[in-house]
């Protein structure tokens, strides 16, 4: 599945949507009501997290049973939550939309079902399906938590949250990514949109520079100059373990897409 022509000319709408809102929680859900979430639909899990996995990276510990706990908070139709238990994850995906959860939930009943070629990046590969399971609920607040085991989560995805979400929130996003990891667990990134102007208003907004500001500096992720450099002054929470360019990813990042990988100080 290829990304969709309504996708890639959504954003000046969605801008438009959000402009002067006060309330983020219902405009995503308005959206979502009316059927209206081609604006960042991608219509297919993401090939950078897929690689990412299938080459076994190191930093994502092993358990007994084989089993990790991963969350994807702002799963949207679930492709990512899917293909993630399908790579042998126990997933929550998390979303604030009702409408949202039932349709992520239907998509991922089909795909464990029967795998579409897009979960996979290699052809045989070896695999033990984990659970799924859909939370409806606020990132930024603890009571969805319960439904989640309670416990830390040995993966966190993020790719189109972070972006979604204005600049303010930019520093309890970190907080909270910090409460919800495991202490050896990892934050993946796929960090994007990276080639627009930070001064651009959003959704998505401009993240270029961002997650370094806001988990490693230990910043409130509200910058304004692209040029600014990575400083040594790592006061965050979070050591960046890991940072390419995917070679593989949505057309949507325009060929500016990185991918990071994030755990927390001892």
């Amino acid at each position: 599945m290829a990304e969709t022509s309504q996708s890639r000319e959504a954003p000046t709408q969605l801008v438009a949507h959000f402009l002067n809102r006060k309330d983020q929680t219902s405009g995503w859900t308005e959206l979502w009501d009316a059927n209206q979430n081609h604006f960042w639909d991608r219509g297919m899990p993401s090939p950078a997290l897929i690689d990412w996995l299938e080459s076994r990276p190191e930093i994502l510990r092993s358990t007994s049973d084989g089993r990790l706990k991963a969350l994807v908070p702002g799963c949207s139709k679930g492709y990512d939550v899917a293909m993630l238990a399908l790579h042998g994850f126990d997933v929550y995906g998390l979303d604030v939309s009702r409408k949202g959860i039932e349709t992520a939930e239907a998509y991922a009943t089909a795909e464990l079902r029967d795998p579409s070629p897009s979960n996979f990046a290699s052809a045989d590969p070896e695999r033990s399906t984990g659970s799924v399971k859909f939370i409806q609920g606020d990132f930024f607040q603890r009571d969805w938590e319960r439904e989640a085991g309670g416990e830390g989560f040995d993966l966190i995805y993020d790719y189109t949250f972070l972006c979604a979400l204005p600049p303010k929130l930019r520093k309890d996003w970190a907080r909270r990514m910090s409460e919800l990891l495991a202490p050896s667990g990892v934050l993946a990134c796929l960090e994007f949109p990276l080639y627009k102007d930070l001064k651009i208003p959003g959704p998505p907004w401009g993240l270029k520079g961002v997650h370094w500001n806001i988990l490693a500096e230990g910043a409130d992720g509200v910058i304004d100059d692209e040029s600014a450099a990575e400083t040594g002054l790592c006061q965050g929470s979070f050591e960046r373990v890991a940072y390419f360019k995917p070679p593989r990813s949505y057309e949507s990042g325009r060929d500016t897409d990185m991918f990071s990988c994030w755990k927390l100080k001892n």
